[in-house]
Formats: C-alpha cells, structure tokens, sequence
C-alpha cells in the first residue's frame, strides 16, 4: 500500500518547464538518437561535471542551466547518468543514491547534497516514489511498507529535485509496486539523473575520459 503524503513541506521540489524549451528538445532527441546503446549498463555509466567548466555532452548543457539549483544546496559538481527503463520490467530496487566506489571498497555511505531526476518523456505509469524510510531488505525490491511517500509522474521537462539521503525507486507501469515483471510490455522510460556534490564522488570519470554516448557529444561549430 502506497501513502501519499498530504502534510508540507513535501520531500519533492517538482519544477515543470526545468529547461527552455530550445535547450530541452535538443536534450531529448540526443538521448533519443543513443536508442538502447549501453542500456544494458546505463545505470553504471555515469559521469562528473564540475558545474563552471566547460560542457563536452548536451546533458551538461542542461546541469548548467540547472546550475543555480545545485548550487542552493550546496553542490559544485554533479555526477549524472541516463535512467532508461522499460515500465514492464523495472529493474532498480528502492534505494539511497552513494559515493558507490567508496561503499563498495568499505568505506561509509556518503549521500549527495542533492539528487534529480529530469524527465525526457510521458509514459504510463513509472511515477517516481520518494520517501523518508529506508530501504527494508525483508521486502521485494527493497520497498519500504507500509510506504509513505512523495510521487512524481513523468512529464516531458519536469524535474524532480529532492535531498540526496532520500529513498527513492520506480512504480511499474501500473504505477505498482516494482515486484515483478509484468506480462504485457510497457514503455521506455528516458530520464536524465543528475546529483549534485560538494566533492566529487570516487572514480566517476568526466564524459570526456568515458569516451563513451558519441550521440550525447556537444558537436561545435569550427570556423573556416
């Protein structure tokens, strides 16, 4: 059973029309252009951004803009990957994004200052959950319940902005929980992630030493 909270102040800042217009439909049809490259890997292939250098990928174009946003809470840089999903199979459990490096060798959980998720399209289902509960391990998918929550359904250049020690995770197209795959087959689901740090997290490379997403690549006009 999902809760959704009704008291403010709400775990979400939702900011509808994030980007100009110009700046996102560029944003959208490169991701666009990527199709499935990489999906396989799309939430391991992730990149650092510091916010005042100079843009080598569209999506950096879009932190930029958003850079007032980051910079409120406390960031300098952002790490930022594509969310692609298809909403009959959601493969991401509830959880709290993590220098995930640093976890993984042993270190402690260190949380971003904040983390977004801008929405590139409209699909049915797939809204995002935010909570204040941590992720139980007793459940499918890590789902806190009884779960109380925040939710944010996918409109093309909305963005959702909220603390980065929230948990959060993905309804399935249904807008259920993500406990199993559904039978019938649902809709790609493109998102761009962006969390915004005070010190950059261990070992994300910039897009630029990826060498990765040539689709994403700011093509810059040379002079003759």
């Amino acid at each position: 059973m999902i809760s959704t909270r009704g008291r403010p102040p709400p775990l979400v800042e939702v900011v509808d029309v994030a980007l100009p217009e110009a700046l996102f439909r560029r944003l959208r049809e490169s991701v666009r252009r990527l199709g499935t490259q990489g999906i396989r890997r799309t939430y391991e292939t992730t990149f650092w951004f510091e916010l005042d250098a100079a843009p080598a990928a569209v999506p950096e174009l879009a932190a930029q803009s958003l850079a007032a946003r980051f910079h409120r809470r406390g960031a300098r840089g952002v790490e930022w990957w594509l969310s692609r999903m298809w909403t009959h199979d959601v493969r991401v459990d509830f959880h709290r994004d993590r220098d995930e490096r640093l976890a993984l060798a042993g270190g402690p959980d260190r949380h971003p200052r904040a983390s977004s998720v801008l929405f590139l399209n409209r699909v049915r289902g797939g809204a995002l959950v935010v909570t204040a509960q941590p992720p139980d391990p007793r459940n499918p998918a890590l789902v806190p319940l009884p779960l109380e929550a925040d939710l944010v359904g996918p409109r093309p250049n909305r963005l959702a902005l909220f603390e980065g020690r929230m948990t959060h995770g993905v309804l399935d197209a249904g807008n259920g929980l993500p406990v199993s795959r559904l039978p019938e087959r649902g809709e790609l689901r493109l998102t761009l992630i962006m969390n915004g740090w005070a010190r950059r997290p261990h070992a994300v490379p910039t897009f630029e030493d990826a060498g990765v997403y040539a689709a994403l690549r700011i093509r810059r006009r040379t002079g003759r």
